[in-house]
Formats: structure tokens, sequence, C-alpha cells
């Protein structure tokens, strides 16, 4: 063990929490406005803490029927005995880092609408801020997590790197357990409020956005919180546990041993510092233009890469010696394609450049031509981000020291650097998500502003935020799901590790699409991510109809709701919205964990492999479609609502507002929901890979 290396890396996790909470007391300085102003968001934050209360308790029980069946397993030898522990532990801090996350975000909306009254600038730096919190607790319990596990498996237990290794290599299946829960149920509860607001409000009322008088409007900022910000920190907290722990494992069975297995961790924590001081140049100043707000974000995560890139070389260098200095470029690798997708995202969905622009003109022939468009778009945009990463795979292969023409010899050394690509893009995950998390911050501060009455100006200046928070939320899930194709790669590699392991005469070398178990797998893998979009996005449906019955019944029955004089029945619209995603989490989840078990027992490994590479192939191009689809229709509406092409009210509105609430599932609920699928079967395989290998029919 390299005491002064772990010690470090512990040093990071925690600097990470400690600038977090200087963060957050920051954020409680700033004041929350008004009377009303604070009702509002008294009344948001209730209703997040009401609905995360009650997912938690029933995500509790599940949790406890996995443990009882992990260990039973365990105690009969095809099972770790550590995983039944890590998986409660690892749900445990996945969900806190989207629980703390949510704190921030609920108490940060009142207090950027109330900055934004001072300046454009004070309402950045308030949202921004308590995005930062969300993107550095999530990396600081993340990486706190990997290595006081491996503390306790080397310094208590004393066991050797390859042990501790192959332990940890099934420790994610609790944060991936968890994060499926959390995004899905997040996910079905923003958008059946957001669709059921839009549809009765907008559409048929013809109100603005965020009217005090629809009982829908306090349930969509709500799910703004529990979908887009604990959902999202739940995902991206699995994310970065997940492609830290594969890259350990492909470290040892790369035979690089302790200093190859710490190499990863010393990455996140450099990322750690990096994002912190990418922090402090997130500034803008009073103009309004997307690309001035767009630049102010991006120079915070260019000079964090850039900060990643130089101080990587020094860690490979320092740790691996220059023998190995591959690796270096294979963390180039993941650095660069994280970038670029990201902007290409940005470009696809951002209503500042042509795509979405020429997607806003098709309003004008109603809302048939908008939907067409939208998922064209979507589809379009799928190319390069598949390019992009198949360059980085391809490239971090060949750099870590992999042939082409040699597999069987330099597979390990070549899968250690897609593991360590998948790193690299996740390291400056502090300050990637912190761009992220900030939006619904921002969407929140423009509805409080609405409600409360604040000057034009203030909601002119939340909206400029909120817009730019779709284009960063859009930005950030292309980037979440790009590192998980990387990393749902390197759980696979690491799969067929194990089952190595297990069964010494399962090759790897020797698999092929001729074999009927990995064909027949890999299209079943490849109808898994449609069939759990499907059940997501018929979920949203299904509750975003309860929700429309009881708006127009309190728009028809109370006396005075539309004039502004009654009162409308806000709980009822937020306990509809908390029922119906606990109800309909649930059998999507189920898809996810029972699939490979099943698919495992009637083909074996093989046909887990053909399904595992099925599922991460559709997967990763059909989440990408739906996320860009989704987040151009919502751009579309807001660059008409700006002024443009009729404006608020017009036709042209009307057809757009209906493409925004057909992409409000598909950007919010299953597109990045299915990032988290393609991870959760490649763990799901390896925590039950010794039933695979020794139960099947075939």
């Amino acid at each position: 063990m390299n005491t002064g290396l772990t010690l470090l890396i512990l040093a990071g996790a925690v600097l990470a929490l400690i600038f977090a909470g200087y963060l957050a007391k920051k954020v409680f300085k700033f004041s929350e406005g008004t009377d009303r102003m604070k009702e509002i968001s008294k009344a948001v934050r209730e209703g997040a803490n009401a609905y995360l209360k009650r997912q938690y308790r029933g995500v509790a029980i599940v949790f406890a029927v996995l443990f009882v069946i992990f260990l039973v397993l365990a105690l009969c030898g095809l099972m770790n005995i550590y995983t039944p522990f890590a998986l409660v532990l690892g749900g445990l801090f996945s969900a806190l880092a989207g629980f703390f996350g949510m704190k921030i975000a609920t108490a940060a909306n009142a207090r950027t609408a109330n900055a934004a009254q001072s300046s454009l600038n004070q309402g950045l730096k308030v949202a921004f801020s308590s995005g930062a919190v969300m993107g550095l607790v999530v990396v600081g319990l993340g990486l706190l997590y990997v290595v006081l596990w491996y503390l306790f498996l080397d310094l208590v237990l004393g066991l050797e790197i390859r042990d501790i290794a192959n332990a940890m290599l099934t420790f994610g299946i609790g944060a991936s357990t968890m994060a499926l829960f959390a995004r899905v149920g997040g996910g079905i509860f923003t958008k059946a409020a957001d669709v059921g607001a839009d549809l009765v409000g907008k559409v048929e009322a013809g109100i603005p956005e965020d009217d005090p008088r629809n009982p829908a409007v306090i349930a969509d900022n709500v799910g703004d919180n529990v979908g887009d910000v604990a959902g999202m920190g739940a995902d991206l907290y699995e994310s970065y546990v997940g492609s830290i722990i594969s890259a350990c494992a492909l470290a040892v069975a790369a035979g690089l041993g302790v200093d190859g297995f710490l190499v990863p961790l010393l990455l996140a924590a450099v990322g750690i510092v990096a994002s912190i001081i990418g922090t402090f140049f997130v500034r803008t100043g009073e103009k309004t233009e997307q690309k001035v707000l767009l630049s102010a974000l991006r120079r915070g995560t260019y000079i964090s890469a850039v900060i990643v890139a130089v101080a990587a070389f020094f860690v490979i260098w320092g740790i691996l010696g220059m023998e190995h200095i591959g690796l270096y470029g294979a963390v180039l690798c993941g650095l660069i394609a994280g970038n670029v997708i990201g902007y290409y995202t940005e470009y696809s969905t951002s209503d500042t450049y042509k795509p979405t622009r020429d997607l806003a003109e098709t309003s004008k022939t109603g809302p048939a031509t908008i939907i067409i468009g939208g998922l064209s778009l979507g589809m379009n945009s799928t190319l390069v981000p598949v390019i992009v990463v198949g360059v980085a795979v391809i490239a971090s292969f060949l750099l870590a020291g992999g042939e082409i023409f040699n597999f069987a010899a330099t597979m390990n050394m070549g899968l250690y650097g897609i593991a360590l690509a998948a790193v690299g893009m996740l390291s400056t995950l502090g300050i990637t998500l912190a761009t992220d998390a900030y939006g619904p911050v921002a969407d929140n501060a423009g509805g409080i502003a609405e409600m409360a009455g604040l000057d034009e100006s203030v909601r002119e200046r939340t909206d400029a935020l909120d817009s730019l928070g779709n284009t960063t939320a859009a930005t950030g899930k292309g980037f979440a799901i790009g590192s998980a194709a990387l990393t749902a790669l390197a759980l696979i590699a690491s799969f067929t590790d194990t089952v190595t392991q297990l069964d010494p005469s399962f090759k790897v070398a020797e698999l092929s699409l001729m074999n009927p178990s990995i064909l027949i797998g890999l299209f079943v893998g490849a109808v898994l991510p449609f069939v759990f979009a499907a059940m997501t996005m018929s979920s949203v449906g299904r509750a975003a109809q309860k929700i429309v019955v009881e708006v127009r019944r309190q728009f028809r029955e109370i006396a005075g709701l539309m004039e502004g004089t009654g009162k409308p029945d806000y709980a009822s619209c937020v306990d509809i919205c908390t029922r119906s995603a606990q109800k309909e989490m649930v059998k999507p989840a189920i898809l996810a964990i029972v699939a490979p078990i099943l698919v495992g027992i009637i083909l074996g490994p093989q046909g887990v492999v053909g399904l595992l590479a099925g599922a991460t192939a559709c997967g990763f191009i059909l989440a990408i479609m739906m996320s860009n689809s989704g987040g151009a229709w919502d751009n579309a509406k807001k660059y008409i609502e700006a002024g443009n092409l009729g404006g608020k009210g017009s036709e042209n509105h009307k057809a757009a507002v209906v493409g925004d609430t057909v992409g409000d599932p598909f950007k919010d609920t299953s597109g990045p929901s299915i990032n988290i699928l393609i991870k959760l079967l490649s763990m799901v395989a390896i925590v039950f890979a010794s039933i695979i290998v020794n139960v099947n029919i075939l």
C-alpha cells in the first residue's frame, strides 16, 4: 500500500465536501426576498421533502429485500461476502448525494430570484454556487466511498490487491440501483407535472408559464428539484463510482498492481481540485445573450479540463513511469471526447445555433411538423457522439498498449486504457455537474419571480439563465451518456475478466457473432433500451393524464380561480405526482435487474456478453437521440417566447409548446435513465457472475 498517495486521495474527497459546505454557507447568506417569495419557496421545499421521504421509504424496503437475497447468496458461496453491505452503503451514499443537492437547490431558488433583482451576474452567482455544491458533494462522496472501502479491505482485512479489486468490482451495485430509482421516479414526477401544467395552462387556458392560478405550478417546480437535481445527482454519482471501480479492477487485471489501482483514484482527486479552481472563473456581465452566458460557464469547465490534462501527465509518469506514459494519452482521449460531446450537444440544442432555430421555424405549419423536425434533429445528432466515442475507444486502447492484431496478449492493458478514458472524461465532474445542476435552480427562480409578481426585468434575467440551463442540462446529459458508454465498455470487460476467473475455459478472444448465444443476447440487449424507454414514457403519460384531469377539475370547480380571486389546491397535484412516481418506477427497475440474470441462466456468459454489448450500443444512441430532441424542442419554444416568430400566445408558440411537451419525457425521464440502465445491466451481471457461470440451461 502507498500510504502517501492514499492520504492524498482521501484529502481530495474531504476537500470536495469542505468546499461544498463553504459554498452552501455562502448561498444561505443571500436573502430569500419578500414574504411571498419565501412562501412559494417553502411550498416547493416541503413538496420536494415529502416526495423524497416517500421515495426513500419505498426504496429502503427494496434494498432490505435485496440485502437479504445477497446475504443468502454470499453465505452460499455464490457472491462476495462484502457485496450485501456495499449494496446498502452504496445506495445510502448515492441517496445522500441527491438529497444534499436537492436541499441546496430548494434553498437557492428564491435567493436566485431575489439576487437577479440586483443583476444578472448576482443571479448566476447564487444559482451556480448551489449547482457547484451538488457537483462537489457527488464527487466528494463518490471518491470517499471508494477510498474508504479500499482502506477497510487493505488495512483491516489485509486482503491482496487482486482480492480487493475483485471485491470492489461489485460495489457499484448499490449506487446503480439507487440511481435508477431516483432518476426514473424523479423523472416521472417532474415530467408528469410539467406536461400537465403546460397542456392545460398554456395550451387550453392560455395563461403564462408558472402562473400562480395553475394548480400544477408548485408540482412543476418541485419536480425540477426531485428529478433534475436529486435524480441527476444519484445518476452521476453512480457513473463516477462505476468508472473508478472498473478502472481499478482492470488495472490489476493488466498486472499493474497497487500503483495501477491507485491511478484512477488519484486522477479523481486531481479532478476535484481542478473543479474547485474552475468555479472561481464563472462570472458574467449583464448581457442576456446565450453566447455570452455559455462562454461564462465554458470558461470554468475548460480551465478545469486543462488543469487535469497537465496534472494527469505527472500522475501517470510519477506512479507508473515512462514505460506506461501512453496511458496519459488515454486520459486525454476521455477529456477531449467529453468536451467535444458537450460542445456538439450544445450546438444541437441551443437556440443560439442553426439546428434549433430551424426547428423553431417548423412551428409555422403546426405541431406535427415541429415534432417531425425534432425527431429528425435528435436522430441526426447521434452521429458525431458515436464517432467521437469510437475514436476515443480505439485511440485509448492503442495508446495504452493494446494491439488489434494481438488482442489476446494485450487485451487487459488496452481495456485499462479505455477505463482511464472514462475516468478522464468524468474527472471534472465537480464543475461539469455544477453547470447542469444550476439550471433547475434558475428555472425555479423564474417561477418564483412570476408568482411573486416581480419586475419584468427580473423574469427576463431568470429566463436567460433558465434557457442557458436547458442547454447546459442537455450538454450535461450528453456528457453523462458519453461517459456511460465508456464506463459500460469497461464494465463489460470486467465481467468477462470475472467470468474467466470463475471458468478458465471461457476465452474472451474466441467470442464470435456466429455463436447463437451471443447473437440472441445481442438482439435482446438491443431491444431492452426501447422497452425501457417505452415503459418510462408510458409512465409519464399515465401520470400526466391524472394531472390534466385534476387541473381541469380545479379550473372548472374552484370559484374565481381564473380571475385570481380563488386559491388553487397545489397539494393535490404534488400528491398525485408523488404517488404516480412511486408506483410507476418499479417495473423499469425490475426489468434492469432481472434481464441479465435470466439471459445468463438461459444462454450462459456468452449470451450476457451479447446482451451487454447490444444494450450499450443501442442505449447510447437512443439516449442521445431522446435527450437532444427534447432539449431542442424546449429551446425552440423558448426562442419563440423571447419574441421571435410571433412570440408568446401565437400559433407558432402553441405548436412549440406541444413539441416541448412531447420532448419533456424524452429529455428528462427516458433519455437520461437509459444511461443508468446500460451500466446497471453490467453491474448486475458482474454481481451474479457466479450464478451465470454455474447455472445455465444451454
